[in-house]
């Protein structure tokens, strides 16, 4: 009898974040397909699908690509092959946290764990009474972000009346935003925390003058000792970003609280990140990702290849499923 062999399935968006995972299934001649999210289809009849698992790799940040579409998109076809039984790496619940800003918060103090005040509104007309308790700079940050999109700092309160007044306040594509307060980094950094089925995998440090809310780790082209990054997966023109960045393990208590942050949003690849308030030393946790791109030039920054380390997880769920369903599954293609 011939036991059916199914591939890993990569369900992506972004056309270059993701080429040092597939370099590395195919220097391992894994079995897998890439799916693209922007342009897809589904059947609601099917009872089975052609992959042993599917990795979630669809972008929040798609709306700035003309891809917007697939966001609410994924959240419908992720329930669906859950229905199914098909395992999801960052699954639906793990979507829904990485989709909404508000929903990150609540995750956070339902852990007691620390985040810049803020507020939730969905009219523009709600900004500066949401910003009243508020100590300024803030940001009009939209739910549905990423890399930085929809992110938008008010130094005074006149300056908010303003952009009230003129309606150039954009709450983003579920017109939800966030009111917060804007925090001053201690050392001009903040702090992001990768991790792997759960587990922590490194920490980056990474330098901004404060101005750019584009800290996308796969973006950044250089080391904190001036040395230029390796930029085979960078997308975008980041040597203009003045970012730089260094490989960082933080406190055991951190590491601790970030795990336990993944666990509860379900994420199996994700990054967390925190920053310092400059003002009282406070540590405040402040963005949850499941889609995580490693940093440029891992290897020089942390010390190894993560891509390594993702596809080992990849290949054992792929596995696990194929024990679990009975059909086979092959490293191999």
């Amino acid at each position: 009898m011939t036991i059916e062999t199914k591939p890993i399935a990569i369900f992506y968006e972004h056309p270059d974040w993701f080429r040092l995972l597939f370099a590395e299934l195919d220097r391992r001649s894994a079995s897998y397909v890439q799916i693209a999210a922007a342009q897809h289809q589904y059947d609601p009849d099917e009872t089975e699908t052609g992959f042993s698992l599917l990795f979630n790799r669809m972008s929040p940040s798609a709306h700035l690509r003309g891809h917007g579409q697939g966001i609410f998109y994924t959240l419908n076809y992720l329930a669906h092959l859950e229905r199914l039984g098909i395992r999801v790496i960052n699954n639906r619940a793990a979507f829904t946290i990485e989709t909404s800003k508000a929903l990150q918060l609540s995750l956070l103090r339902s852990l007691g764990l620390p985040y810049p005040r803020a507020h939730v509104i969905n009219h523009a007309s709600q900004a500066l009474s949401a910003a009243r308790e508020l100590r300024f700079p803030i940001v009009v940050k939209a739910n549905i972000g990423g890399s930085g999109a929809g992110v938008v700092r008010y130094d005074s309160r006149e300056s908010l009346a303003r952009a009230v007044q003129a309606g150039t306040i954009d709450l983003g594509i579920d017109q939800t935003a966030l009111v917060q307060e804007f925090v001053p980094a201690r050392g001009g950094h903040i702090t992001r925390i990768e991790t792997l089925g759960g587990r922590y995998l490194y920490g980056i440090r990474v330098f901004t003058s404060g101005e750019s809310f584009n800290l996308c780790p796969a973006d950044i082209c250089q080391t904190t000792d001036g040395v230029e990054l390796t930029r085979l997966a960078c997308p975008i023109d980041a040597p203009k970003s003045g970012l730089q960045v260094e490989g960082y393990t933080p406190p055991a208590e951190v590491i601790d609280a970030v795990e336990r942050i993944v666990s509860a949003a379900q994420i199996d690849v994700g990054g967390v990140e925190y920053i310092i308030d400059d003002r009282d030393g406070s540590l405040l946790y402040y963005d949850i990702n499941a889609l995580s791109n490693f940093v440029a030039d891992a290897p020089r920054v942390i010390g190894f290849d993560p891509h390594e380390r993702l596809v080992d997880f990849l290949e054992e769920e792929a596995s696990k499923c194929a024990t679990a369903t009975g059909y086979q599954f092959s490293a191999v293609g």
